[in-house]
C-alpha cells in the first residue's frame, strides 16, 4: 500500500528537525564539556519523548499505520545506533581523544551518519521503484548480516584492510602532529601547518558510519518503503546517541546479549522482505513470473512487536548475567587493579562490534601519544 503524508507535514517536520540538530550542534560548539549523568538522562529522554509525540502527531495527522511504521523503524535504528556506540567506544579509546571533546567528535560523526544515511535513502528508494525484484537482495543480505551479528569472527579482513587503508593513506599523504590541539584539526608545530590526530579520528568515524549505513537502511525498508519514515526514523535514532553514549558510558559493556537481539530483528526483517517480494514477484523464472498469493504479508504491528520483544529479551538477559557475574565476583577478590572498573569490558565488547563491522581494531594511536 502506497502511503503519502501531507506535503507541509513532510517539509515542517524536516525544517523543525535540522533546526533542533543545528541547536544541539551550535551548544557543542559553544560549551565544549563532559557532560553528567543527569544531563545525559535528561537529554536522551527528552529526544525518545520527542519521537513518541511526533509518532502521536502522525498518528493524527496520517493514521496509525504510518504512526506504527515510523515507530518500528526508529526502534531498529535506535537499537542499530546503540550498537554502533560500541564502535565509537572502541574508536575514542584507540586513538584517546580527550573526554572534554568526544561530544564534538560524536556530532561530526552524527552529521557524516546523517548525510550517508540520506544517499543511502534516496538511492533505495530509487532502486526500489524500479526494481521489486530487489527485495530478494535485501532480505538475503540482512539474513547474512543477522548471522554476522549473532556469530562474529567471520571473514571480514577485507574490511578491516579497506579502513586500515583510508587511514594509513592519512598518514602518508598528509602531515599529521603528535598531539591533540583541543578540537581543532589543524595547528601548527614549530611554524609548520599540520593536520591534529583529530582528523584520523574523523575518518574513523566515517568509514564506520558508511558501514553501519550499509546494514541499517535496507532494514528499515523492510519496514517501510516511505522515504520520508526512514529518514525521520534515522533522525531520531542518531538525535541524542553522543549523550546517550556518556550515559551508558562503561555500561555497555554490560549489554553483552545485544548484538543477539539485533540480530533476530535483523533476521525477521529479512525474512520478511523475501516474503514481501515473493507477494509482488515479477521475476520470470520464479513461478513464472506471477505474484505468489500464498507468501504472507507481515503486518507493520507484528514487526514492531517482534522488535519491542526481542530487545526487551535481549537487555533484560544481558542485566540479569551481567547481575550474575557481579555476584560471583564479589567472593573471587581480586588480586591487582590495573584500570577501572569496566573500562577492559567495555574496551573487549566494542572490539567484538569492532570485529563484526569490520571496523579497525588495530590501527595504532598518533606517535607520541596525544595529550589529554
Amino acid at each position: 500500500m502506497d502511503l503519502v503524508l501531507p506535503l507541509w507535514f513532510e517539509i515542517g517536520s524536516l525544517v523543525l528537525l535540522s533546526l533542533i540538530l543545528l541547536g544541539d550542534l551550535l551548544l557543542i560548539l559553544k560549551r565544549p564539556h563532559i557532560p553528567s549523568t543527569r544531563e545525559s538522562t535528561l537529554w536522551v529522554v527528552f529526544y525518545v519523548t520527542l519521537a513518541l509525540l511526533f509518532a502521536g502527531i502522525m498518528w493524527v495527522v496520517a493514521g496509525p499505520e504510518y504512526a506504527g511504521q515510523f515507530v518500528a523503524g526508529w526502534l531498529t535504528e535506535y537499537s542499530l545506533s546503540i550498537d554502533n556506540l560500541f564502535v565509537f567506544v572502541l574508536i575514542m579509546s584507540q586513538f584517546a581523544v580527550p573526554r572534554r571533546y568526544q561530544q564534538e567528535v560524536l556530532m561530526v560523526g552524527i552529521i557524516i551518519a546523517l548525510v550517508l544515511r540520506g544517499l543511502f535513502i534516496l538511492l533505495g528508494a530509487a532502486i526500489i521503484e524500479q526494481f521489486s525484484w530487489v527485495f530478494y537482495i535485501f532480505g538475503a543480505f540482512l539474513v547474512w548480516t543477522a548471522w554476522r551479528q549473532a556469530f562474529p569472527g567471520g571473514d571480514h579482513d577485507s574490511d578491516v584492510k579497506q579502513e586500515n587503508f583510508i587511514v594509513r593513506l592519512l598518514r602518508r599523504t598528509i602531515d599529521i602532529s603528535d598531539h591533540y590541539d583541543g578540537a581543532k584539526i589543524r595547528t601548527v608545530v614549530g611554524g609548520k601547518k599540520m593536520w591534529t590526530p583529530m582528523i584520523i579520528v574523523f575518518a574513523a568515524i566515517g568509514v564506520t558510519d558508511l558501514l553501519f549505513a550499509i546494514d541499517s537502511i535496507p532494514a528499515i525498508f523492510g519496514i517501510t518503503q516511505s522515504p520520508f519514515i526512514v529518514f525521520t526514523a534515522n533522525i531520531f535514532a542518531l538525535m541524542g546517541l553522543r549523550q546517550l553514549y556518556f550515559l551508558l558510558g562503561d555500561l555497555l559493556d554490560r549489554l553483552r546479549y545485544l548484538h543477539y537481539g539485533i540480530a533476530f530483528i535483523l533476521a525477521f526483517i529479512g525474512v520478511k522482505l523475501v516474503f514481501h517480494a515473493m507477494h509482488v514477484n515479477e521475476l520470470p523464472f520464479i513461478n513464472n513470473g506471477e505474484h505468489i498469493e500464498w507468501a504472507p504479508e507481515i503486518s507493520t504491528w507484528m514487526s514492531l512487536a517482534v522488535i519491542v520483544v526481542a530487545m526487551t529479551v535481549a537487555t533484560v538477559a544481558s542485566l540479569i548475567a551481567s547481575a550474575r557475574d557481579k555476584r560471583v565476583g564479589k567472593t573471587d577478590a581480586p588480586t591487582a587493579v590495573d584500570a577501572p572498573a569496566g573500562t577492559e569490558s567495555a574496551a573487549e565488547a566494542a572490539a567484538v562490534v569492532a570485529d563484526e563491522k569490520g571496523t579497525p581494531p588495530t590501527v595504532e594511536p598518533p606517535h607520541g601519544g596525544p595529550e589529554r
